[in-house]
């Protein structure tokens, strides 16, 4: 195979796939890579928990709850399980969990990587299994050896005897320390004990991907399975009045055209056909009550409504009286548009219904809401259900929706055959659950020495806890008013309010979620503050934050490693913003220059503060991820609805950042011994007011509202 019928993945596994080095088994249930990755029956006699199996010869599997998605959870989880087995990481096995009650999230409920929260919420958990099945392992050998656990200890896959010569590994400890019973309680190291945690282990997924075997869920193959692509009505709210199925029929490979509650299917042998036949279909389409709907009138809405009803979410001090006496008042406004996911991968399930089971195999960040999705379609309680969990191309919280294994679900349930649900990019942009849009209206007071004595924040957007279920009309929605009800900075009088605007376009979780608006809201205002009272930004930001240390810290050292007040090359300015997201504070400096009208970003400085770091590279690259997803949104993103659509069909309207367009990004990571913060996420919402500050030092304008137009 040559030339163009050499495929990417083809070229990556003939090019690649010979390369010596540490081999790590990889079993991801429904997408096995290999045979020899597959378990062996008898291979795991030591079983102390859902995260855990050692097997007589030695092998260690940690079964991964969180998907991955390309943030590194696959690495990091096992590093904190390792860490405290002392265990062998050259014998390192991983495998994906099914769904199931016992990887329920602690915080969240249900099965679900979101919230950046993988590794703050399975630290401790994490750890408690390593370190019971380390003590579990002592006392077998302790037992064999007629001496007392206090007498052995456990290192890199083996029990020793402290002060003799016997030693036995894990392997062959197996089957005795599945006997003992596991202990109620254990001691968890010292955070300068660990061996694993705190270093960058190479990432266990990158040598699947690059060799060409990563199985995404658009890989997916299933015997005897068919592919189908759904038409769906292209306004909100939209359904099919009627269809026409016989030009679609008489495309070659199409085998049959279903409805569906999304829409109408086309079913045949391949994604080609389907798609083929997708295009014949002729559908006649009630539009809904939203077809005259467009993103103006959004935009009118937000701003009458803010005038009309509020809850407030915080309330200090005197803010009217404080305002009133003030020597100086700034009044701003920041809007942001709805944006959408664009994961590389799009949207895909493969199901499988027959009379008494469910499988599902998809690239999703929900297991357990996937699991019940398919249980209520199919009338099967949740135990018949599987739920196998592939490689994302990306999330972003697009994963934590089941419109696309609801697809899959009810076509298979209706053909007895297993089926492939595929969307296309346009597809996935026109048809995606949006990051909402938001209207922002700040104002300060300041004493007559121009620090702030009064701050009000009010947020209109539509409400993402209020999607799944009743909100009360004075109910407050944190999710919305997240970054802006938390403003850190020292002012004796704020308050916030939120009022819930619903224009009917489905709206999502979406990187960062609240934090993205409200932040760049919140140090876009900070810094026009600081230019109205001629301060420079970093140090009146510094000033502000005298109670809170971790954002002082971040921002001293993203200031000093961009050389704040350094000079910079003709036509360059520097502009700063801090914020905290998900136990993590961040600050971020943005080197950019104005050139033929565009805003271009050269340089960008990042300091984290994430609490105890599990591995400091996985850090960095989502930190860069971040800044990258961050940039995109500040400068290209944009849905806009027209007649009840979206207009944007493909990244050539949708743009995501280009290569061309990636500045240099330095990470420098805090030290800490506090709790971990999340990092997937937190990068996101600090870069688009650093670009705009240093904009305004470059322009004198204040730019208000995103994607960037100058």
């Amino acid at each position: 195979m040559t030339g163009p019928d050499l495929s990417r993945r083809a070229f990556l596994r003939r090019g690649v796939g010979g390369a010596a080095g540490l081999t790590i088994a990889f079993h991801l249930p429904g997408c096995v890579a290999s045979e020899e990755a597959a378990p062996t029956e008898g291979e795991a006699p030591f079983l102390p928990n859902a995260w855990l199996r050692i097997g007589g010869d030695g092998t260690t599997t940690v079964v991964l709850a969180k998907s991955e998605m390309g943030q590194g959870v696959m690495t990091a989880l096992p590093q904190i399980l390792v860490d405290e087995l002392d265990g062998d990481w050259s014998s390192l096995r991983i495998e994906e969990a099914a769904a199931g009650p016992e990887y329920g999230h602690p915080w969240l409920g249900p099965q679900v990587t979101a919230a950046s929260s993988s590794v703050r919420s399975s630290m401790q958990p994490l750890r408690e299994a390593g370190a019971k099945a380390r003590a579990m392992l002592i006392a077998a050998a302790a037992q064999q050896w007629a001496i007392h656990p206090s007498a052995c200890h456990a290192e890199n896959g083996f029990v020793i005897e402290t002060e003799g010569t016997r030693r036995a590994g894990y392997g062959a400890l197996a089957e005795a320390a599945s006997r003992l019973p596991e202990p109620d309680v254990v001691l968890l190291k010292e955070l300068g004990d660990f061996r694993l945690v705190g270093r960058s282990v190479p990432r266990l997924d990158i040598p699947e991907k690059v060799t060409g075997r990563a199985r995404y869920g658009i890989d997916v193959d299933v015997p005897d399975m068919l592919v189908a692509v759904v038409a769906r009505c292209p306004t909100f709210g939209g359904s099919a009045k009627d269809f026409d199925d016989g030009p679609a029929l008489r495309v070659p490979g199409v085998k049959t055209v279903v409805p569906i509650s999304s829409g109408v299917a086309v079913v045949a042998d391949g994604s080609w056909a389907a798609l083929q036949g997708r295009k014949a279909l002729r559908v006649t389409w009630d539009k809904g009550d939203l077809a005259g709907l467009d993103s103006e009138t959004i935009a009118a809405d937000l701003v009458a409504m803010a005038r009309e009803s509020a809850v407030t979410a915080r309330d200090d001090g005197d803010v009217t009286g404080a305002m009133a006496r003030a020597a100086t008042t700034l009044h701003a406004e920041y809007r942001q548009p709805y944006l959408a996911h664009a994961a590389m991968e799009p949207p895909n399930c493969t199901a499988l219904v027959t009379d008494d089971a469910c499988t599902v195999w998809a690239p999703t960040q929900a297991q357990g809401k996937s699991r019940r999705v398919a249980a209520e379609i199919t009338g099967l309680p949740e135990t018949a259900v599987q739920v196998h969990t592939t490689f994302l191309g990306g999330g972003f919280g697009r994963g934590l929706e089941a419109d696309m294994v609801r697809e899959a679900v009810e076509l298979s349930r209706d053909l007895r055959v297993p089926v492939k649900v595929l969307w296309s990019r346009e597809d996935d942009l026109a048809h995606d659950f949006y990051r909402p849009p938001s209207y922002h209206r700040l104002s300060a007071g300041l004493d007559a020495s121009g620090s702030p004595v009064a701050w009000t924040h009010h947020v209109a957007c539509p409400s993402l806890l209020g999607r799944d279920r009743p909100l009360a009309d004075d109910e407050l929605d944190r999710t919305s008013v997240a970054g802006a009800a938390d403003m850190p900075y020292d002012i004796p009088n704020v308050r916030c309010d939120w009022t819930r605007v619903e224009p009917g376009v489905p709206i999502g979780w979406w990187r960062s979620v609240g934090h993205l608006p409200n932040v760049f809201a919140v140090e876009c205002f900070i810094d026009e503050l600081a230019s109205l009272t001629g301060a420079d930004p970093y140090q009146f930001r510094r000033v502000h934050l005298r109670r809170s240390g971790r954002h002082r810290a971040a921002l001293d050292v993203a200031a000093a490693e961009s050389g704040w007040g350094k000079s910079l090359p003709r036509g360059r300015a520097r502009g700063i913003a801090v914020g905290e997201a998900f136990g993590s504070f961040v600050a971020q400096v943005a080197e950019v220059s104005v050139e033929l009208g565009r805003v271009r970003v050269h340089r960008v400085t990042c300091a984290i503060d994430c609490g105890m770091v599990v591995n400091p590279e996985i850090v960095t690259q989502q930190m860069e991820g971040g800044i990258v997803y961050g940039l995109t949104a500040a400068l290209h993103g944009r849905i806009d609805i027209v007649d009840g659509a979206v207009k944007q069909q493909h990244f050539d309207d949708y743009r995501l950042l280009r290569m061309s367009e990636m500045p240099e990004v330095e990470v420098h990571i805090l030290p800490s011994a506090e709790p971990p913060g999340g990092v997937g996420e937190v990068g996101v919402p600090t870069v688009a007011p650093a670009v705009v500050n240093a904009v305004a030092v470059l322009t004198g304008r204040r730019l208000r509202s995103l994607p960037l137009v100058l």
